[in-house]
């Protein structure tokens, strides 16, 4: 099942996507693809709807960020060896964490704005992970089944803000517009592997990123019981798992992002995200 969200930004409501790529509206079982209805229970009431029996949208809506009232934007850092490298830095012993603000969520086709200063802001296609049932302390092999679905993130960053001065990566990661979600938060069922998924990113038609969840250094179930051990991971937390290699620090020269690129993402099974590139 493939759930998303629609409207004006802020006031978003849910939807599904069908089999023959029609958006029916869920307002009238659901609140919002957010909170409780992220849980198990829910996600099955779901999926035995008719929605052929769900109102039609018509034309073409803003789609909105995949899940709301998210709580904890949690990314890990370096966590393909490959990408790694083209940064200059060692594969990590352990999950590199650090925090996005939840402020930088965004549509998945939302315009991506270059903050004021910024000469370094650069992309990276990336996993999200999305919690369902709350716990701590998880244990691996039960890793999975707290995750209500998967989809595709740009883990937009600012490199000079990240890495330069004193080296803050979540001032480098949490400008407005920097956490484009979506467009489908895709359950389980339709991702019964995770560690097998393609990945790619272009920037104006040229393909930089082209890679795979296989070669991640740490999977998503031992990211999910790696950070239960240091904080409770709640209903509609997102982990954003790593990008593989191809970013624009990395190039030789590096490319930055300036106003007037298009991007176009996405990940297998997932669906794609389009931005266009925006100063403020």
């Amino acid at each position: 099942m493939k759930l998303l969200r629609y409207g004006t930004s802020g006031q978003e409501k849910p939807a599904v996507l069908a089999a023959d790529g029609k958006i029916h509206d869920l307002s009238g079982t659901i609140m919002d693809v957010a909170g409780e209805f992220l849980l198990l229970e829910w996600i099955e009431k779901l999926r035995n709807l008719d929605v052929s029996r769900l109102p039609t949208l018509q034309g073409e809506p803003r789609i909105g960020p995949c899940v709301g009232g998210v709580g904890k934007f949690i990314c890990i850092g370096l966590n393909y060896s490959d990408h790694a490298k083209e940064a200059g830095m060692g594969v990590p012993s352990e999950p590199v964490i650090f925090m996005k603000a939840t402020s930088s969520i965004c549509g998945p086709d939302d315009d991506v704005i270059i903050p004021r200063g910024s000469k370094k802001t650069d992309w990276e296609v990336e996993l999200g992970v999305v919690i369902g049932k709350p716990g701590k302390y998880i244990e691996e092999a039960d890793a999975l089944s707290h995750v209500a679905g998967y989809c595709v993130i740009n883990d937009i960053s600012e490199r000079a803000f990240q890495m330069e001065g004193t080296g803050q990566w979540v001032k480098g990661k949490s400008a407005d517009t920097f956490g484009p979600i979506g467009p489908w938060l895709v359950t389980p069922d339709e991702v019964p592997d995770p560690q097998n998924l393609d990945m790619w990113l272009e920037v104006d038609g040229h393909r930089y990123q082209n890679g795979s969840t296989r070669t991640m250094v740490f999977g998503v179930a031992f990211l999910i019981s790696y950070l239960s051990r240091f904080m409770s991971l709640r209903t509609g937390d997102i982990i954003s798992t790593g990008t593989p290699p191809g970013v624009g620090f990395g190039l030789k020269p590096p490319v930055y992002l300036r106003p007037g690129n298009r991007m176009r993402l996405g990940i297998g099974g997932l669906g794609e995200q389009n931005q266009a590139v925006v100063a403020d």
